[in-house]
């Protein structure tokens, strides 16, 4: 054997197999990185569109939480007046409830000591008849002696301290 036409075969044959190679080997592993290539890009594109997202998702979160704190204070601040306005309703309410419980006992307390009045009044009257009956030794007649007796009452009334 001849070392050139050994070389030549082998070049030939390296010739047609890188030749082969290229035809039908070459262009499938190539789509295959190449398409590998673009899913990873994807995915990091994917990745970094996801944290963009979960980034905007926490801000408005954020807003969305702070705009709640807000309101729960603007509620909480309006219950806190309102419920002032409630107790000053009720103190109001009371006062003028407890005023009205205060005149209507004084005009009870009025009215008995009127009638306590006209009861003593007659009371004593009875008693003057019968002690004037008794001194002057016959009966006297209370009604022939009316004036005369709503007179003493008068005067006795006068004389009474007031309280």
């Amino acid at each position: 054997m001849n070392f050139n036409l050994t070389l030549i075969g082998q070049t030939i044959a390296m010739i047609v197999f890188v030749w082969f190679c290229m035809r039908f080997i070459w262009p499938p592993l190539i789509r295959a990185i190449d398409d590998r290539r673009k899913e990873i890009a994807d995915g990091i594109a994917a990745g970094e569109k996801g944290q963009r997202e979960l980034a905007d998702a926490r801000h408005g979160a954020e807003s969305i939480l702070q705009e709640a704190r807000q309101k729960a204070a603007q509620v909480d601040a309006l219950a806190h007046k309102r419920s002032g306005e409630l107790i000053a309703e009720a103190k109001e309410h009371a006062v003028s409830e407890g005023e009205r419980l205060i005149a209507q006992a004084r005009t009870e307390v009025t009215t008995t000591q009127a009638k306590a009045r006209d009861a003593l009044r007659r009371e004593v009257a009875a008693l003057a008849v019968a002690g004037a009956s008794r001194v002057l030794g016959r009966e006297v007649d209370a009604k022939a002696h009316a004036a005369l007796l709503d007179e003493l009452a008068a005067e006795l009334e006068r004389q009474a301290p007031r309280g």
